[in-house]
């Protein structure tokens, strides 16, 4: 009688009282303040730790949800519809960030001397690039981190349809590839960036080119850990083939990359190409 006394007569996930959005928010409004710091010359002691913290946020808080999903059953189709509808608008708030950086690329070029008298920035020339840039050659490794992502998106693809099949290690080869095609393009955009004609602080097509390219790479490197992520979940058996939200998510994230990449490959590597190397 007191166990069904216990049990939710309902299909919704009323979460425990748990300490980690405060911990979270402590944690990001250090890693901010470290950065100002940081940006300022007063040492980066502050901004490390600050991620340090976001670090341990992440995993505690992310541990305790793969527990209420695995373990402890939480995560009923009710409750996964929800999950859903947050990742959209999760993903939705990134295209803005996206938008942003887009919209400060295009109005520098589009407008390329109005632009550079109106911010009182490096003058353009009226041309865009602006005059003395030397820009990426966009069929070297832009290129071919172009091919490299859309490979990962079919990769990540097959590990879905391997897992909704129930072939294990389909997903766990689909998975890895992916990981695997995730590391390559970072480090090559790592060394293309070693090789830039020009630094961050050099002018408007630079602040423009480092600020959407980096952020994207930066989007790389946190997909490429959430599916490391999953695949270690996958050879823990945590995924099903109608039970598997945490996998889909990450997909998402992932195919949302792709797709970012290739506006920016269109926009800022080939249609702004000028004089390369």
């Amino acid at each position: 009688m007191s166990e069904a006394h216990g049990k939710p007569n309902h299909p919704y996930h009323l979460v425990d009282p748990s300490p980690w959005p405060l911990i979270g928010a402590t944690a990001a409004g250090v890693l901010a303040l470290g950065t100002v710091f940081f940006m300022h010359g007063n040492g980066a002691w502050l901004m490390v730790l600050g991620l340090l913290m976001v670090l341990a946020t992440m995993i505690g808080w992310w541990a305790q949800v793969i527990r209420e999903a695995v373990v402890e059953g939480h995560h009923t189709p009710i409750v996964q519809i929800g999950l859903r509808y947050g990742m959209l608008l999760f993903i939705a708030s990134e295209v803005m960030f996206f938008a942003a950086f887009f919209w400060a690329y295009f109005d520098a070029s589009l407008f390329a001397g109005e632009a550079a008298q109106q911010a009182r920035v490096q003058h353009t020339g009226g041309v865009w690039p602006p005059e003395g840039v030397i820009t990426f050659n966009p069929w070297d490794l832009p290129f071919l981190n172009t091919l490299i992502l859309l490979l990962s998106g079919c990769t990540v693809t097959w590990a879905h349809h391997a897992l909704r099949e129930g072939d294990r290690k389909g997903l766990l080869q689909g998975l890895g590839l992916t990981v695997i095609l995730g590391l390559l393009f970072t480090s090559l955009q790592a060394y293309e960036y070693s090789h830039a004609a020009f630094g961050f602080s050099d002018g408007i097509y630079s602040s423009t080119f480092f600020m959407a390219t980096g952020f994207h790479g930066f989007h790389v490197i946190i997909g490429t850990l959430f599916l490391a992520v999953c695949w270690l979940r996958a050879y823990r058996g945590h995924f099903k083939p109608d039970h598997h939200f945490g996998f889909e998510a990450a997909a998402w994230y992932w195919h949302f990359v792709d797709v970012v990449w290739l506006f920016l490959f269109v926009s800022i590597y080939w249609w702004g190409a000028g004089p390369t190397h």
